[in-house]
């Protein structure tokens, strides 16, 4: 091809092609989703040691992939690549674990090679493979077929929408065992420890929160102006309202004020217990700082008042609270 015939070419129609091709390949996946990808999800929720996933090539890159995926999602897994597996690495193998071989051919011979030493330590063999009647297939528990009608590559040599239905068909498995484990935000959030991802997950509300005289707090006899003051005194956009007890009974916002000052209110004689919002939405300390942010953008609100089990006040936290932290 010439550089004129380069210049020349449809590129989009080309890329338009391959998305159709591949997304065809991963709806034909659905009918796939049968006993034999039970028995896998079955045998890998026994499994006493971890996952091991090997696969050859691109095939390999995709079983990384997946490995990643389960282990992050509550099934502990690594990758292992079978060259190496066959000159010692077959070591880190043992029959309490459970091996996922990636093959589109099912004859890798790298990977069969290796078939008899794993079924003599008798670790359970779960394929994924484009030809179900394969080698590798025959001597798995369970099959996955992942085979494709045509890959994208127009010469039918890369693989491509054939790695692409792998790589969901390994997604599918890891979300099915995710599921079936009760798999929380939280127990990912150790996976992911780091950066601001680690930061949403792991954050706590009592981590953050404005505690003792740094929480915005007036009592209900206290006239507006007063509430007005502890508003600019702390600097949180609000402030609390509070009983005798402790227990908080209200808020009263930036919002609040507005509207207030709309109705023409005496704020020297208004007592705060007038005008404030009662049944205010409020957080644990022991919440995730992500379950703040999530009430603040559904409510559209800026501020929340943290409070114990018996409804006493003990903290107050604010969208810049969220922001400095990095949960935002």
């Amino acid at each position: 091809m010439t550089d004129s015939d380069a210049n020349n070419h449809d590129f989009r129609t080309s890329a338009l092609r391959a998305i159709r091709i591949e997304r065809e390949a991963i709806e034909a996946l659905e009918s796939r989703i049968n006993g034999d990808f039970s028995r896998a999800c079955e045998v890998i929720m026994a499994c006493r040691g971890r996952v091991v996933v090997t696969g050859m090539g691109k095939s390999g890159h995709i079983g990384n992939k997946i490995a990643a995926t389960l282990a992050s999602t509550g099934t502990p897994a690594f990758f292992v690549h079978p060259g190496e597996a066959s000159h010692g690495d077959l070591g880190m193998i043992t029959p309490q674990d459970v091996v996922i071989a990636i093959s589109n051919s099912g004859s890798t011979s790298e990977v069969v090679t290796i078939l008899p030493l794993i079924k003599r330590m008798g670790a359970p063999l779960i394929s994924m493979t484009g030809k179900p009647d394969s080698v590798l297939a025959q001597e798995a528990v369970a099959n996955l077929d992942v085979s494709v009608a045509i890959e994208a590559c127009p010469l039918g040599l890369a693989p491509t929408s054939s790695t692409t239905a792998t790589l969901v068909m390994g997604d599918a498995l890891a979300v099915a065992l995710l599921e079936a484990r009760g798999f929380s935000a939280e127990d990912f959030a150790f996976s992911h420890p780091g950066g601001s991802l680690g930061r949403r997950l792991l954050l706590r509300v009592s981590d953050i929160m404005h505690t003792g005289n740094q929480i915005p707090r007036v009592t209900e006899g206290t006239p507006l102006s007063g509430a007005l003051l502890e508003i600019t005194r702390k600097g949180l956009g609000m402030t609390t309202v509070v009983d005798a007890t402790g227990t908080l009974t209200g808020i009263f916002t930036d919002g609040d004020l507005r509207r207030t000052l709309d109705k023409s209110v005496d704020v020297h004689a208004t007592p705060i217990q007038e005008v404030m919002t009662r049944n205010g939405k409020t957080i644990r300390a022991e919440h995730l700082a992500a379950e703040a942010l999530n009430i603040m953008e559904e409510m559209k609100i800026n501020a929340l008042p943290v409070t114990n089990e018996a409804g006493a006040l003990v903290g107050a936290i604010n969208m810049h609270d969220l922001l400095r932290a990095g949960v935002i």
